[in-house]
Parts: C-alpha cells; structure tokens; sequence
C-alpha cells in the first residue's frame, strides 16, 4: 500500500468535518479494496442490497442513496476501494434520480464526520433540485455532521437512528507551519508570489489568521444559510440552536435524540425498522381498482367450483 494518507487529499484544504472524523483521515490511502464488507448490512437485513462502491439502488420505486466517510470532491480511490462519497458523485446521482420516472422517492443515508468544503455546494444544489422533483428523505444513521449535515438539511425530511449525531455546523482550515527543523534537519521555508500572500497563510501570525478567519467566516455564513433554507429556521434564529449557551460563537457542536428534534436539526427519531415500514407504506405499489376486481372475482369463482 502507499504510504501517503487519507489526510493528504485534504492538507491545506478548509474543512467542515467532526472531530470524530478526524481518525479518518489517518489511514493509508488504499490501492486495492479491504477483506472487509462494506456493504450496508442493516439495510440488507431489510430487503435493500448496496454494494461497496455503488452510489445507489432502487428497491421498490425507492432510490437508496449511501453518503458516507470523509467526503471529498471527486476521490475515484476512496469512492471505489472504502465506498466512500464524494460530492461529483453525490450531484450525478441526485440529477440522474429527478429526472428518473421509476423512482418515487429517494432516501439518503448519512454515515459521514463530513469532509472537504469544496465542491460541497454542486451536491447541495442537486439535492435542492431533487426535492423540488420528488421526495427525498434523509435517515442519519448514524452520523451525518459538519458538511454531511449540510447535505442532509436539504432534504425533504430527516430522520434520525437513536442515539445518531447531527449538527456540528461550521467550518476549519488545517496548516503545518515552518516552526523548527523538520525530522530529517532540513528548515522548510513556504514562499508566494508577491501578491499571493492569502494562497498559503501563516496561521502562527495574526495577519494569517486573519486572512483565513474571511474565508472560514464566509464559507460558514453559506453553510448557516444553507441550513436555515433546508430547515425551514429564520437565518436569525439558527446560531442560537446550535450553541448549548447563550453565547452563539460556541456553536458547532453535535445533538441527538430529543435535542436534536427540539432544535428543528431533524423531525423525528426512528429505528430502521420503524423507518422502513413507513416508507412501504407511503411508496409500496399499490393495487389497481381492476386487479383488486378480478381477485375477488377469482375467489368467488374458486368457491363456486369447489361446491
């Protein structure tokens, strides 16, 4: 395998992804798929089959999409080898779902910290786009955070596993800064043209910081606007619900169960079970009038014929 990590399809770039996410990026990035399944087994366990790797399946005139790992714009390697998301994927899939005439709906599974900031908004826009085609649910189960809850607040509705996370709305950038000799005794020293100095800021510095708290500050307005409009909450109202304190610069945290429903982050709790009979219910094939005529029908003429 490289030695190379997860983590290096990310450095330098800004992120809004949980810190539980953060082992994620530690892996080696792979070269071939692991002996492990990835398939989602709990939805397997209730008739519907996703093979690692596969951005979705329709059972029953419902489209199940997976949305999982650290997401990326475009990562091929990840998507194939882990069955990770990535946002290029994500914006086909839902595109390809509206304008699908066997599909009904559409349910989206979280299971993701969140990932890189870019190529977030094409996702988000064809979720946007879906839902205004048909309906699209979001099951979290059981992590859907930073710009994983961004994909989901798009939604028609979500649901939520017990005991699943969502929230964690915000945004980071990570830097390694030339503070001292690297191991091997080499100094690194990081330059910019002369006019480039926010390509590469120094985050030792306040003029660094300052340079990277606009971009981070900006990308989480949209983020919070995002939101607010997928959510249906006043732009106003939604820092306050993501602090646990009066304070609203303490936002970004995590909820789940009964707080999460009470903060408008999700409309109910659900176990799978619970999930999937709801949704047969609402998009299982009904029976016409005439097939309902012609069994009885048959019935009766089975009854006649055995007097």
């Amino acid at each position: 395998m490289s030695g190379a990590t997860i983590g290096a399809l990310f450095h330098g770039a800004d992120l809004s992804i949980h810190d539980s996410g953060l082992g994620l990026l530690n892996q080696q990035i792979p070269t071939e798929a692991p002996d492990a399944s990835t398939d989602l087994q709990a939805l397997a366990d209730v008739g519907v089959s996703i093979e690692r790797g596969q951005r979705y399946a329709v059972h029953r005139g419902v489209a199940y999409v997976p949305v999982r790992g650290a997401l990326t714009p475009n990562s091929g390697i990840l998507e194939r080898f882990l069955g990770w998301s990535n946002y290029h994927g994500v914006a086909e899939t839902m595109t390809t779902l509206a304008a699908s005439d066997e599909v009904r709906a559409a349910v989206m599974i979280f299971d993701t910290p969140g990932g890189s900031v870019l190529g977030v908004q094409a996702a988000v826009e064809a979720i946007r786009s879906c839902v205004a085609a048909k309906p699209v649910h979001a099951l979290v189960h059981p992590l859907a955070a930073s710009a994983g809850y961004w994909l989901a607040s798009q939604c028609t509705e979500i649901s939520a596993t017990p005991g699943s996370w969502v929230g964690s709305v915000g945004t980071m950038l990570t830097s390694y800064q030339p503070v001292q000799p690297g191991e091997a005794g080499n100094q690194l020293y990081i330059l910019t043209s002369e006019h480039a100095g926010a390509k590469r800021p120094d985050l030792s510095s306040d003029a660094g910081q300052a340079t990277a708290m606009v971009r981070l500050n900006e990308m989480e307005a949209e983020f919070l606007a995002a939101v607010a409009q997928g959510r249906g909450i006043a732009a106003e109202d939604l820092p306050g619900r993501m602090s646990r304190s009066d304070d609203i610069k303490q936002g970004g945290d995590v909820f789940w169960n009964s707080d999460a429903v009470a903060r408008g982050l999700v409309d109910q709790i659900e176990t799978l079970p619970d999930f999937m009979a709801r949704l047969s219910g609402l998009y299982a094939p009904k029976k016409s009038a005439s097939s309902r005529a012609y069994l009885a029908r048959a019935a009766t003429a089975r009854a006649q014929a055995s007097l």
